[in-house]
């Protein structure tokens, strides 16, 4: 077997749980590939010899089973920057906040590992969007997917914009608002549900369109059909705006259009342990639980 690890940045309140994952590999003869960045703060820390590492997308194949993440949700979102359509599935070892992507919590990575080995783990498929503009834009050239949402939002200024919005070339609304987020099932839980979007089961064949702070108040998060191709055009005051593709963020002019639909390709998560989704809604959110006892 062979792995690759990822974090974002390296903290030192998580050398506990690296200096076991490292350890419980090496003791199962399992082949690791540490990002190279992260590698870095890594080394400081936990003496290792030979340290094998990996910059770019390019260097993972499909000699690779799983790619282990160390950190939180916002983790994954960078490592799929990495995946894309290699297919090689995620493991996110959970040393963040929430967790609805990451997991594995930090007292049970001997035991993912073991599951691993004994193939007692399920694969979930994620749908991503992908994004593509006209007149088209060049750092959109080979990151135009993401895996939570792609966000339109004013920039340098206070003032609401107008999103005109397109259901598969049938005219929506033009949404007066701070923005507009367009959300999978998996970015359900994240800025959408902030906004007060639905939460969408993961394998839900659904996206969501979530306006952000609207002025017409009778805008309301809309669930569509995960085969529906979006489009929409912003104006307003200010010649500029922010398109945002999960934590990455771009400029788009006034009068670009964007398009959004459905990835042809997927994410594979790794399920261990039956934490489940639903499991980790009760969790999280507290669902079920009276807090004032």
């Amino acid at each position: 077997m062979k792995v690759a690890i990822y974090g974002q940045y390296y903290k030192t309140e998580d050398t506990l749980y690296v200096k076991e994952l490292l350890q419980v590999l090496k003791q199962n003869n399992i082949e690791f590939v540490v990002e190279k960045n992260y590698s870095k703060g890594l080394i400081k820390h936990i003496d290792i010899d030979n340290l094998n590492t990996f910059l770019t997308y390019k260097e993972l194949n499909n000699s690779f089973d799983f790619m282990f993440t160390v950190g939180g949700d916002g983790t994954i979102l960078r490592a799929v920057t990495f995946i894309r359509n290699s297919k090689i599935p995620i493991i996110g070892i959970n040393t963040g906040r929430l967790g609805f992507l990451a997991t594995i919590q930090k007292d049970q990575i001997a035991l993912a590992v073991e599951k691993l080995l004994n193939k007692e783990y399920l694969v979930k498929k994620h749908s991503l969007l992908s994004v593509t503009t006209s007149p088209e834009i060049e750092s959109l050239s080979s990151l135009n997917f993401a895996l939570n949402e792609v966000t339109v939002s004013r920039k340098n200024t206070p003032s609401m914009i107008t999103i005109e919005t397109y259901l598969n070339d049938e005219f929506l609304t033009s949404y007066w608002a701070d923005g507009l987020i367009i959300a999978t099932p998996t970015g359900s839980t994240g800025y959408s549900l902030s906004c007060g979007g639905p939460i969408i089961t993961p394998q839900a064949k659904s996206f969501v369109l979530t306006p952000i702070a609207p002025h017409n108040l009778n805008a309301r998060p809309l669930v569509i059909p995960d085969d529906t191709e979006i489009k929409f055009k912003v104006s307003g005051r200010e010649d500029d705006y922010f398109l945002t593709l999960d934590s990455r963020i771009t400029t788009i002019q006034k009068g670009t259009l964007i398009s959004v639909k459905k990835s042809t390709f997927n994410l594979k998560m790794v399920e261990i342990n039956q934490q489940t989704f639903i499991k980790t809604l009760r969790e999280k959110l507290l669902w079920g639980q009276d807090t004032r006892n």
